[in-house]
C-alpha cells in the first residue's frame, strides 16, 4: 500500500513540472549559466566547454530545433594547438597526444524553403587565461567570457525563439561555434565538412560581444558590403542605434569562414572594453536590455529580408591587408566604434607607456610624434614609424582642452 501511495505521489509531483523547463528563460539567463565559473572559462576542449555545449544543445531542443550536427546537435573536430595546451583544464585527448577535440552545436529549423540563413556565435573562450588572455596578474583566474561571448549565444538562442514561427521564407542553421578564440577553428571546421547544402545557404549573421551597448547606442555591423541589397537593408530597419558600418567580409570572428565560401555575411558587434580577454568579463557588466533591441533589430532585419530570395554574393576589399606593421603600442584599448576626429581610448593597460604617461580613458589622441592622427588607420601609420625604446610627445583631446605628454616605448 505505501509503495503504491509513493508512486501516485512521485506521478503527481511530475506531473506538476513544467513540460519545458526552459519555457520563461530569458537573454539574462543564458549569459549567467554560461559564463558561471563551474564552466571554467568554456576553453575549446575543456569539461567546461563541453558542459557549455550540452546546455546549448538542450535549449535548442527545447525551442524544437532539430539536431544538424553529425551526432545529433554535435559536430567534433580534432586539431593540435600550435602553442602548448596543457593548463588547468581537463582537454579531451587521445592516444595521450595532445590532440584536442572541439564540438560545434548545431540546430535546424526546417521550413521547407529553398535555401537556409547561417546564424552563428562562438562559445568558447580562454579558460583560466590561455594565449590571447590580457591578463597580467600572478594567478591563474577564471576569464568567464560573459561578453565574449556568451551575449553572442543568448542572443542567437533569443532569435530561435522568435524564428520558431516567423519568416518562414528559409530554413534556418543555428550554430554555436567552438575554437573560435584559437582561430576560428569550428566556423572553418564547419564549413570544409557542412552538414547543409552550402551553395544554398543565403547569407550568415554573427553576433560577437554584443552585450556591452553603450549609452550612445553604438553598433557596429561588419559585411555591409557582402551583397548590393546590405547597406540598404541595415540602414532602413535601423530606429534605436548609432551604427558603425564596415564594408570588408573579412575580420576576427566566425563570419569570416563563411564571407570566405562565398556566402553574404553580417557581423555585429558592441565593442571592445577593459575587461576584454581578462577575468573581469562577467554578467553582471552586461546591457540585457541593449541585447534584448539588438536582437529585435537583427530579427527586423531577417523579416525584411525573408521574401527576398537567395542574395547575391558580393567580394569587398580586405582592409586588414592595408593595416601598417608596427613595433610598439601605447597600451591602449581603442575605442573601435568611435568615429569622431583623432582614436579615442576606450581602456589603459597597466606599466605600459599611456599609463606611465598619465593618458586616461576617453582620452582622444590627435597626435603622435610628427604625425597627426584623425582615425585608427592613421594611428597606426604614426605607431609604425617607432621602435622599442623610442621616446617621443603624444597630443590628447581630454574634454576642451589640448593635452601633451611624453611617451617612451
Amino acid at each position: 500500500m505505501k509503495n503504491i501511495l509513493f508512486i501516485l505521489f512521485l506521478t503527481l509531483c511530475l506531473g506538476c513540472q513544467p513540460e519545458n523547463k526552459f519555457e520563461n528563460t530569458t537573454i539574462k539567463d543564458d549569459v549567467v549559466f554560461l559564463s558561471d565559473d563551474k564552466l571554467e572559462g568554456r576553453q575549446t576542449g575543456s569539461d567546461g566547454e563541453q558542459l557549455a555545449a550540452d546546455y546549448i544543445a538542450e535549449r535548442f531542443k527545447s525551442l524544437g530545433l532539430e539536431g544538424k550536427g553529425t551526432n545529433n546537435y554535435f559536430q567534433t573536430f580534432s586539431f593540435k594547438p600550435k602553442t602548448d595546451p596543457h593548463q588547468e583544464v581537463n582537454y579531451t585527448v587521445k592516444d595521450g597526444d595532445s590532440t584536442i577535440t572541439g564540438t560545434n552545436v548545431i540546430g535546424y529549423l526546417n521550413n521547407n524553403a529553398e535555401n537556409t540563413i547561417v546564424i552563428g556565435a562562438h562559445y568558447d573562450h580562454l579558460g583560466y587565461g590561455a594565449e590571447g588572455s590580457l591578463f597580467r596578474g600572478e594567478t591563474n583566474e577564471i576569464h568567464n567570457g560573459a561578453d565574449d561571448n556568451a551575449s553572442g549565444v543568448a542572443v542567437l538562442l533569443d532569435l530561435a525563439k522568435k524564428l520558431k514561427e516567423n519568416n518562414t521564407g528559409n530554413n534556418y542553421l543555428f550554430m554555436a561555434f567552438s575554437g573560435e578564440e584559437m582561430g576560428l577553428l569550428g566556423s572553418n571546421y564547419f564549413t570544409k565538412n557542412p552538414t547543409i547544402d552550402l551553395k544554398k545557404t543565403n547569407y550568415m549573421l554573427n553576433m560577437d560581444m554584443v552585450g556591452r551597448l553603450k549609452p550612445d547606442s553604438t553598433l557596429a555591423v561588419y559585411g555591409v558590403g557582402t551583397s548590393p541589397i546590405l547597406k540598404q537593408v541595415v540602414k532602413a530597419n535601423n530606429s534605436k542605434f548609432k551604427i558603425i558600418e564596415n564594408e570588408s567580409g573579412v575580420g576576427p570572428s566566425d563570419h569570416t569562414s563563411f564571407y570566405n565560401s562565398d556566402i553574404p555575411v553580417l557581423h555585429f558587434f558592441t565593442g571592445q572594453h577593459e575587461d576584454y580577454h581578462k577575468p573581469g568579463d562577467d554578467f553582471e557588466k552586461l546591457n540585457y536590455e541593449g541585447m534584448a533591441t539588438i536582437s529585435t533589430y537583427i530579427f527586423d532585419i531577417i523579416t525584411d529580408l525573408d521574401d527576398n530570395g537567395k542574395l547575391s554574393f558580393r567580394k569587398t576589399k580586405n582592409e586588414s591587408e592595408d593595416v601598417p606593421r608596427f613595433k610598439v603600442g601605447l597600451g591602449v584599448i581603442p575605442d573601435y566604434l568611435f568615429d569622431g576626429k583623432g582614436m579615442r581610448i576606450d581602456g589603459v593597460s597597466e606599466e605600459k607607456p599611456a599609463q606611465r604617461a598619465g593618458l586616461q580613458k576617453g582620452d582622444i589622441v590627435i597626435k603622435l610624434g610628427d604625425s597627426l592622427v584623425t582615425d585608427m588607420m592613421s594611428y597606426m601609420r604614426a605607431l609604425s614609424v617607432f621602435d622599442k625604446g623610442d621616446s617621443t610627445t603624444v597630443v590628447v583631446k581630454r574634454g576642451d582642452e589640448d593635452v601633451e605628454a611624453e611617451i617612451k616605448f
